[in-house]
C-alpha cells in the first residue's frame, strides 16, 4: 500500500504513526517531518506524537480518567451511509473495550443539520461531558459549540472532516485521512484502468467541507499530467447514492462519449453503476469507475467486474481517537493532524480483502 502523508506546518514536530492491523501484527514506524503510516484495509493507525505540540499543561485543561469520565460523540449525518455506521460503531466498540460505562458515552446524531449539531454538542456539555469526539458536518459553523467546550475546558477531537478553527486553541486535533492524497491515489487508479486515455466526469461530494475540496484537488492535479485524460464534467452528488445516480443519468445524456467516472465517495459510485446499466452500457468496462471509501457494496462490485478501483477512507476512528485523548491527558504533546491508515482495492485484491470493507 502507498503510505499516507500529511504535511505538518513548519515548527510542528515529528509524528510517528504505527498501523495496527486487525488481521496481522505487522507494524511500521517512521520518524520524518510528516505524519506517516501504512497498513491494510480495516486498520486503525496509532499515533505516538513526540516533541512540541498541544499539551495538557499548555491548555490548562483538567486531567481526567477516560474510564470514568463522560465522553461525548457527535455524529454529523444519519447512519444510512455505511461510512457513518462504521464510524459510530467504532467509537462505541472502543469505549466498550476500554471499559467506559455505557451511560458515560453520550452519542448524538445531527441528521445533517448544522444547527442541530451545535445544539447536540452544547447539550452534551450540559450533561457533563468531559471530552468530545466530533465528526463535523461542515468545515465552518461549529465555532459556537467549540467556544462552549473551550469555556468549560473540555478537549475536542475532530474526526473525518477538518474545521477551519484553530487546533490547540479551538479544538485539540484533527484525526482523519489525507484527502488530497486520496484524490491523487484515485487519479493513479484512473490513469491505470483507462490506460491514460479517458473522458472523465467527477461526481463531487457535498460543498462546504474540506473532504470535497481536497479530493477534487488531488485528482485534478494528478491527472493534469496525463494529456489523454480530460475532465468533461463535474457536478455534485452530495455524497448520496440516489443523487449520484440522477447526476450520472444527466451526464450520460449530455456527454454520450463519457468513458469514466470519478466518484468522491462509494455511494455516488454505486449510484453511477445503476445509471450506467440503465443506459444500456457496462459499468467497469464501457465506463470505468473509481471512487473513494471502501464500502462492501463497492468492493463487491469490483469482484463482479462492474467497478474498477476504490481508495479506502478509513472510518474506524475509535481506537485512534481514544488513544489520542489518553496521550493528551497523560501529558504527551499532540500534533494538529493525526493521519489514519487507508488501503486500496482493485481487481487484484478485492476478493481477498472483501472482509476488510465496511
Amino acid at each position: 500500500m502507498t503510505a499516507i502523508r500529511q504535511r505538518i506546518p513548519a515548527g510542528v514536530a515529528v509524528t510517528a504513526v504505527i498501523a495496527l492491523t486487525l488481521t496481522a501484527c505487522a507494524k511500521s514506524e517512521e520518524g520524518t517531518s510528516t505524519a506517516t503510516n501504512t497498513g491494510p484495509a480495516a486498520t486503525a493507525a496509532s499515533a505516538q506524537p513526540t516533541g512540541t505540540g498541544c499539551t495538557l499543561a499548555g491548555t490548562g485543561y483538567p486531567k481526567i480518567d477516560l474510564k470514568t469520565a463522560k465522553i461525548g460523540f457527535s455524529q454529523s449525518e444519519k447512519e444510512a451511509n455505511p461510512f457513518r455506521i462504521a464510524e459510530t460503531q467504532s467509537i462505541k466498540d472502543e469505549a466498550a473495550k476500554l471499559g467506559v460505562p455505557t451511560g458515560n458515552l453520550l452519542v448524538t446524531n445531527a441528521q445533517s443539520d448544522l444547527n442541530k449539531q451545535v445544539s447536540d454538542i452544547k447539550s452534551m456539555l450540559d450533561q457533563g461531558a468531559q471530552a468530545l469526539i466530533v465528526a463535523p458536518l461542515n468545515s465552518d459553523g461549529l465555532q459556537p459549540a467549540l467556544d462552549a467546550a473551550k469555556a468549560k475546558k473540555v478537549p475536542v477531537i475532530t474526526i473525518d472532516r477538518k474545521v477551519t478553527s484553530q487546533p490547540c486553541t479551538d479544538y485539540l486535533t484533527f484525526i482523519g485521512s489525507d484527502f488530497v492524497k486520496q484524490g491523487e491515489r484515485a487519479a493513479d487508479q484512473m490513469i491505470r484502468v483507462t490506460g491514460g486515455t479517458a473522458k472523465v466526469a467527477i461526481l463531487l461530494g457535498s460543498s462546504g467541507n474540506n473532504v470535497t475540496t481536497d479530493r477534487t484537488k488531488g485528482f485534478k492535479d494528478k491527472v493534469a499530467g496525463t494529456p489523454g485524460i480530460s475532465i468533461v464534467a463535474e457536478q455534485t452528488g452530495e455524497f448520496d447514492r440516489s443523487k449520484g445516480q440522477a447526476v450520472t443519468e444527466q451526464l450520460l445524456q449530455s456527454h454520450p462519449d463519457l468513458t469514466a467516472v470519478y466518484a468522491e465517495n462509494d455511494e455516488m459510485g454505486v449510484g453511477a453503476v445503476n445509471a450506467i446499466k440503465a443506459a444500456g452500457k457496462k459499468p467497469g468496462k464501457d465506463i470505468k469507475i473509481v471512487s473513494i471509501d471502501g464500502t462492501r457494496n463497492a468492493v463487491k462490485l469490483i469482484t463482479e467486474g462492474s467497478y474498477n478501483a476504490v481508495v479506502e477512507s478509513n472510518p474506524r476512528f475509535g481506537q485512534l481517537a481514544f488513544q489520542t485523548l489518553q496521550q493528551f491527558v497523560d501529558g504527551t504533546p499532540i500534533p494538529p493532524n493525526v493521519i489514519i491508515a487507508d488501503d486500496e482495492y482493485d481487481e487484484t485484491n478485492a476478493a481477498s480483502k472483501l472482509a476488510n470493507s465496511y
